[in-house]
């Protein structure tokens, strides 16, 4: 129990670093939220919890495939945003845009047989 309660605390830790960062620091949030400190904390939580490293490189590259359809969201929510969009509507249809870009993204691969 007490390891998921560690898990937890860790991964909101850094959420909210991120967020506090950002609010004094935008370049600094920026580049903390960047980094993929997420995917590094669950390569971590993987491997600890399976003790396979095959399952963290399938995850790997997995995740390697699926962020670039995430990069949607960072392209369309700073463009509706310069156009005055309203915030929760403009990161409503960003995230409509990326899940499209995902269902895109996983068509393609399907297409070139690559299995995630």
């Amino acid at each position: 129990m007490w390891y998921y309660v560690v898990k937890l605390l860790i991964s909101a830790a850094l959420i909210v670093a991120i967020s506090e960062l950002g609010k004094r620091y935008t370049f600094l949030g920026a580049l903390l939220a960047s980094l993929p400190l997420v995917s590094w904390l669950a390569f971590v939580w993987l491997y600890h919890d399976t003790g396979d490293p095959m399952q963290v490189a399938a995850l790997s590259k997995s995740i390697f495939w699926l962020v670039l359809p995430s990069l949607a969201l960072f392209v369309v929510l700073p463009w509706l945003l310069a156009r005055h969009v309203n915030f929760y509507l403009a990161l409503a249809a960003a995230t409509a845009a990326m899940f499209a870009c995902y269902g895109l993204m996983v068509l393609a691969l399907h297409r070139f047989d690559v299995h995630l």
